[in-house]
């Protein structure tokens, strides 16, 4: 990969820093060991994870429906990509000689908003913990992003596309004197909490095969990788000059991280699987995923927000057509079942691997499409607005096609209580009627005991020297 980074003399873009020339493959070089040390460090981890956990009693047992392994499985994997990914973003505050650009850390907002994340889960998997606790526990880390700013300008590009030339901040008189709010800040702040949770969640509904979402997000951190490198080309001059830097560094750190951590947990969770990755790990590894979304639109870029999103379509896919199936149905958003789109792909292809394959296929069509609509807007003259156009056809696809499985599950399921109470019904009445006529037959025995006996013969009906009746003697 040769694209430019920066170049020293008449940039080609006119946002382009103009300080040094560095290419993609020097950046890799120069980050190369967060995603060794990643990969090794969950290698190494995973098993102590595995002995753990069935020390302790948590593992998933099969229930020959939803789940489709035969035998109880620990699932504390999600303390082994934590412990990988800590590790690594741990190195990177290191400093290197290697690393072409001195770019800022990952702030300490993300790596605070992990250990909640993994407690959450953490706690969720050992002690079961109610819906309403995990919930909270995803908005801690969504406040702490949201205190040190990152991911708030996402909103600077949704209001000013919506309100052009709009004063985003006013002021009003208060007793204590004049007060200013940011409306900028406090619609960013909704928005992360929005993308946190709905990351979290997506990452964990989509957790149901084995090598499923570890697999899913490293394609996911692959694409997002690539997005992060294409925007070192676009940094404003001004934020590179900035005492605070920029989030350039912190997005390639995480994303090899991820990356790193997903494939050295792989060989252990794919089919057969011996380890899952548990709450523990799904809901870390979509908070990752979306804090890095989030740092996308850090300059208010938010049509690479919706480019990183599109990357990750596939969960955000299935927990949308989750949530219309299971409002139409009348049952509660967090009642499980098996018609995932990962649950149907395996009851149409006939087996694990080849579901998750399948899987697998269509994240890497959906994180090509997310990274040429990235690449096209920042190299060429492709406007922005093509992003948003792709995103509203994909968006009203999807919600077609939810709208329409949902209401071809319900009449499924219409017609199969029918049947049911049908067949119900039938065996009740086949009952009920060989009652009576047990009923009718026990009234024809007795009135026919109560009636005269004929007249029997001597032979027959005195008992000779003890012999019974009807027996030689």
């Amino acid at each position: 990969m040769s694209v430019l980074i920066a170049q020293a003399s008449a940039p080609a873009h006119p946002h382009s820093t103009g300080t040094t020339a560095v290419t993609a493959i020097d950046l890799l070089n120069g980050y190369a060991h967060v995603f060794t040390i990643a990969f090794v460090v969950t290698l190494i981890a995973t098993p102590l994870a595995m002995r753990a956990a069935q020390a302790i009693g948590v593992v998933d047992r099969p229930d020959f429906n939803r789940k489709a392994h035969t035998h109880p499985i620990p699932y504390l994997g999600g303390m082994a990509v934590f412990a990988g990914v800590l590790a690594a973003i741990a190195v990177s505050y290191l400093p290197s000689g290697d690393a072409p650009i001195a770019f800022a850390p990952v702030p300490m907002a993300v790596v605070i908003g992990m250990i909640a994340i993994t407690f959450t889960g953490l706690a969720d998997d050992i002690w079961g913990w109610d819906p309403r606790l995990k919930i909270a526990g995803q908005l801690v880390a969504a406040a702490g992003l949201a205190i040190e700013n990152v991911g708030v300008n996402v909103a600077h590009g949704v209001l000013t596309a919506i309100f052009p030339g709009s004063s985003l901040s006013f002021t009003f008189a208060t007793p204590m004197g004049d007060a200013t709010v940011d409306i900028v800040y406090w619609v960013g702040t909704a928005l992360i909490a929005l993308f946190v949770l709905g990351g979290c969640n997506a990452a964990n509904l989509i957790d149901g095969l084995d090598g499923l979402l570890s697999g899913v997000s490293a394609i996911t951190a692959i694409g997002l990788l690539l997005i992060s490198i294409f925007m070192l080309h676009v940094i404003p001059d001004d934020a590179m000059e900035s005492e605070t830097g920029v989030l350039a560094g912190a997005r390639l750190v995480l994303c090899l991280a991820i990356l790193g951590a997903t494939l050295g947990f792989l060989p252990y969770n794919w089919k057969p699987a011996v380890i899952f990755l548990g709450d523990c790990g799904s809901l870390l590894l979509g908070y990752l995923i979306v804090v890095v979304i989030l740092m996308l639109g850090e300059h208010g870029q938010t049509h690479l927000v919706f480019a990183g999103l599109i990357v990750f379509a596939i969960p955000i896919i299935d927990t949308t057509l989750a949530i219309i199936r299971r409002k139409l149905a009348g049952v509660s958003m967090s009642a499980a079942d098996n018609q995932h789109l990962h649950h149907q792909f395996r009851r149409v292809l006939g087996g694990v691997r080849r579901a998750v394959m399948a899987m697998y296929a269509l994240s890497i069509l959906f994180m090509v499409v997310g990274v040429s609509l990235a690449g096209l807007v920042i190299f060429t003259e492709l406007r922005v607005r093509a992003v948003y156009a792709v995103a509203l056809v994909l968006g009203g696809m999807l919600g077609v096609v939810a709208v329409k499985a949902a209401r071809r599950q319900q009449r499924l399921a219409a017609s199969t209580a029918s049947a049911s109470s049908t067949a119900t019904a039938k065996t009740t009445d086949r009952a009920v009627s060989d009652d009576d006529a047990h009923a009718k037959s026990a009234d024809e025995d007795a009135a026919h005991s109560a009636s005269p006996a004929p007249a029997m013969s001597a032979s027959a009906s005195s008992p000779r020297n003890g012999a019974p009746i009807g027996r030689h003697a």
